[in-house]
């Protein structure tokens, strides 16, 4: 009888060296998860840490998911009513336009498709953290230029570091901090040899995009996504803007099939409706500054100014993970992320005005217990 090995076999052995050693990219945990771990029912938790949209998506696109009856069919590889769609929704050509499974996707293929093993990508932190991860993934080289203590970009450090990288990644809104990318920024990245990709996941509540700039720039690549203002984060719905030539090289080697059918008629209906969406999106730039002016009043809480759906918010002689830690325990859940300038920072989603009101009773309530 012939030696069975195969149990033995320790198939880690072929990973890359380097991505075992790697840490993952925390995401952040579905409701129905954290109200099983709390035992309360979802309706009850408030969910604040993921940057999602309170209102969900537009009912036509709800309509069109349920009355689309050809999900046995793999979708158009080439995305051509997507491409022409959202062609119209910026004003720039179908030939430049990519679509993918969320802005992530994008990351992914551009990184795939313009780094080599070494090569190096800048990386302006805090900021989101799939530009590392991905980097890291695809075989590049992380150089770390961290922004100013006002968030704004340093724009010495960069081009310092420029002659050793290929690409930056700028995000604008930037995630966590909020804040926009200047005109005075952007003009001076797309001055340097580098390719210079603009991720405005946050764009439709910041009311500005680079988007327009693509066609006139050779460099210049702008991520974008349905996840935020069209309430569609579990469909998975991003694209990109970029110069034609790399568009055509990007839909060679996407996976054929990257954007499914849901997707696709969801994104559609989502255009379609975006009138009502963008009531949405006004509403919830309303409640920031609702919020931003409640939070404020709390002695120990420092809000930066945000473009985006979510503040940044500085705790004052308090432990940041501990307060998220004891919101947690009331069902209340916002982002705390473990590095250094930002251990004392809280990352609160804007909500419904009933949820700004919890969180803030709330924090008012975690205040007193900690003496503040």
């Amino acid at each position: 009888m012939a030696k069975v090995t195969g149990a033995r076999f320790e198939v880690l052995r072929l990973v890359r060296p380097e991505l075992l050693e790697m840490a993952g990219y925390e995401p952040v945990e579905p409701t129905d998860l954290l109200a099983e771990r709390l035992g309360i029912p979802p309706e009850q938790v408030v969910k604040l840490d993921g940057n999602e949209s309170p209102y969900g998506p537009s009912p036509k696109a709800v309509q069109a998911l349920a009355g689309f009856g050809r999900y046995h069919i793999y979708p158009d590889p080439g995305q051509r009513k997507v491409r022409r769609a959202l062609a119209g929704y910026l004003g720039v050509g179908e030939e430049q336009i990519v679509a993918g499974a969320g802005s992530d996707e994008l990351i992914d293929l551009l990184l795939r498709a313009v780094i080599s093993p070494g090569d190096g990508v800048i990386n302006c932190t805090p900021t989101f953290g799939m530009y590392a991860f991905s980097t890291a993934v695809c075989g590049g080289r992380v150089i770390e230029v961290p922004r100013r203590e006002d968030f704004s970009l340093d724009l010495p450090g960069i081009k310092s570091a420029a002659g050793q990288a290929k690409v930056i990644f700028v995000a604008s809104p930037n995630n966590p901090s909020g804040n926009l990318m200047s005109r005075r920024e952007l003009d001076a990245l797309l001055g340097s040899d580098l390719l210079v990709v603009v991720d405005e996941a946050y764009g439709e509540f910041a009311g500005e995009s680079a988007a327009p700039l693509v066609p006139q720039r050779g460099n210049l690549v702008v991520l974008r996504t349905f996840s935020k203002w069209a309430g569609l984060a579990g469909l998975r719905a991003g694209y990109g803007v970029l110069p034609a030539p790399l568009a055509a090289f990007l839909m060679r080697i996407k996976p054929p099939y990257n954007l499914n059918v849901a997707a696709q008629a969801a994104l559609l209906a989502s255009l379609e409706d975006r009138g009502r969406l963008m009531e949405g999106v006004q509403a919830v730039v309303e409640e920031r500054e609702r919020l931003a002016g409640m939070l404020e009043a709390l002695e120990f809480i420092e809000v930066l100014p945000s473009r985006a759906n979510f503040l940044l918010c500085r705790l004052q002689g308090l432990d940041a993970r501990e307060v998220r830690e004891r919101l947690a325990r009331r069902g209340i859940f916002v982002r705390h992320f473990d590095m250094p300038r930002l251990r004392d920072c809280l990352r609160i989603t804007v909500g419904l005005p009933s949820q700004s009101e919890s969180l803030v009773g709330a924090l008012r309530e975690i205040g007193a217990e900690l003496g503040r």
